[in-house]
């Protein structure tokens, strides 16, 4: 039967590069892979991560998961990451991810949401056996069926996926590649409580083209990702953004700032995906002369409310392009083109990819809501997982009109001169710690468990939105009592190593 044509998905942009250029470099690891999970470092062609993707495509399918089925993903930024996304579409699955320094009651209910089939993760990340926590959240979740990872050590009941690579089986199923099939679910926190949201193919691809068009990659880009994959704008500024430019991806475990020079300049990276916050201290530092081979930055920023006041860009060599993240909602891009380095500003309604260029197809709309917020339109946006609840009783008969915006719930309004907008606040309620998001009210649960006269907070810190902070004559008891929530042992040496004394 011939299959109609059909819009596509990521594992039709990497089969296209692959025919081309079998031999190019596809996926590069961080050159202290050892100290993170245990593991060599490795290079990836693109003829040589087809056959590992198949590979651990046949592994979920002689599994037993079945098409359309959801399987968890927790991984560090390494190949293993990508290569996993990329076989489970092509075995027609639904890939959850998770963040890193998700607690184990977080993961359990997000198993549970999406009733998830399947879960992945590495045996170690930076010391923390993350096996044990992935087998204790299957254990409360009804809907897993099999358990696998990467690494050494697995405990017992858990799937070696690196002996699956190993078999090379040529186990295969249909799957109809199409771009409005599922291909993501990742989470939101947001005052109104959690949030699963679901994205097709075509809503990944929307998103890297509006970041991809707006930097002016170029194609055959050597580009390294700091950033964490864990997330909408994590993997479509890193993977997709590298398969629609048919180039090589390094990637870099946040966050070691000598290992990412070493890598840059290893690997003559042209383009560099990081924090914000982070390129513009690179910039300081005197970018040209440390990383002399980039010619374009994508900073992402976590705090968009941060950008219009962040310092100048300098560095002549290298543009920089401000990348706005509203959370999961979505993102849109303004490359700095002012002589002095300044953001550029955005107006609301529609913007193209390129911003600037006529014509340019349109990546999205910004909007201001009757609220004094921040709303998002377009084919990245997930409308139907941020819809409003409907309202209960009153007199009309008549069903209101869905809406067609995601409100971010970032406080905004028009600069009378400019016509610009001026994003003014993130949304209440909601805390950024390390770049994870927090409810106010579980971090004052936090605090009174450390107990009276303690202190808990949380501090503006520049590079990742908020730090915990506490006395230091409370930092043994702080951590304690984050570990009795149920707190990632991540999180709580990342107290450990941050807190202060006030």
């Amino acid at each position: 039967m011939n299959q109609p044509t059909a819009s596509p998905t990521l594992d039709t942009l990497f089969k296209r590069i692959l025919a081309r250029q079998p031999d190019a470099l596809a996926l590069v690891d961080p050159i202290n892979k050892q100290r993170v999970t245990g593991t060599a470092p490795k290079r990836l062609t693109y003829a040589q991560a087809d056959r590992v993707i198949s590979s651990l495509a046949a592994h979920f399918i002689e599994s037993g998961l079945p098409a359309n089925s959801v399987i968890a993903v927790q991984l560090p930024n390494t190949i293993e990451f990508a290569l996993t996304v990329l076989a489970a579409h092509r075995a027609g699955l639904v890939v959850a991810v998770l963040p890193l320094l998700w607690r184990q009651a977080e993961l359990t209910m997000a198993l549970n949401r999406t009733a998830a089939r399947a879960i992945v993760t590495s045996s170690k990340v930076d010391g923390i056996v993350y096996a044990d926590l992935a087998m204790n959240a299957a254990a409360e979740a009804f809907s897993i069926r099999h358990v696998c990872g990467f690494g050494a050590d697995l405990p017992e009941g858990m799937a070696s996926l690196d002996m699956a690579i190993l078999r090379e089986s040529t186990t295969t199923r249909a799957v109809i590649q199409d771009g409005r099939k599922a291909a993501l679910i990742s989470f939101d926190l947001t005052s109104d409580g959690f949030r699963p949201v679901p994205r097709a193919h075509l809503s990944l691809i929307a998103g890297g083209l509006a970041v991809s068009l707006e930097s002016d990659v170029p194609q055959g880009s050597t580009m390294l990702s700091a950033f964490s994959p864990m997330s909408f704008a994590g993997l479509a500024t890193s993977l997709v953004v590298c398969l629609l430019s048919g180039g090589t991806l390094v990637l870099h475990h946040p966050f070691d700032e000598q290992v990412l020079e070493q890598e840059i300049n290893a690997h003559a990276c042209d383009t560099l995906i990081a924090p914000a916050q982070l390129a513009l201290r690179l910039d300081e530092l005197g970018l040209a002369a440390r990383l002399p081979s980039l010619r374009n930055v994508i900073g992402l920023w976590r705090a968009p409310e941060q950008v219009m006041s962040s310092a100048c860009w300098s560095a002549e060599a290298a543009t920089l392009t401000d990348v706005y993240l509203f959370g999961e909602v979505g993102l849109f891009g303004a490359r700095r083109t002012a002589e002095d380095g300044s953001p550029a500003p955005i107006k609301p309604g529609p913007h193209g990819a390129p911003r600037e260029l006529p014509g340019s197809s349109i990546a999205g709309e910004i909007l201001l809501t009757p609220r004094g917020t921040l709303g998002l339109r377009g084919p990245m946006v997930a409308v139907s997982a941020y819809a409003p609840p409907q309202p209960q009783g009153g007199d009309s008969l008549m069903a209101q009109a869905p809406r067609d915006y995601v409100d971010t719930d970032y406080a905004a309004r028009l600069d009378r001169a400019t016509g610009a907008i001026c994003i003014t606040a993130p949304p209440s309620g909601v805390v950024a710690v390390g770049g994870y998001r927090f409810l106010s009210q579980d971090l004052a649960e936090w605090g009174r468990r450390l107990g009276q006269g303690a202190l808990l907070t949380a501090l503006p810190d520049r590079l990742s939105g908020h730090r915990l902070a506490g006395r230091a004559s409370d930092n043994a008891r702080a951590r304690e009592a984050l570990a009795e929530l149920g707190l990632n042992p991540l999180m709580v040496e990342a107290f450990r190593d941050r807190a202060n004394a006030l």
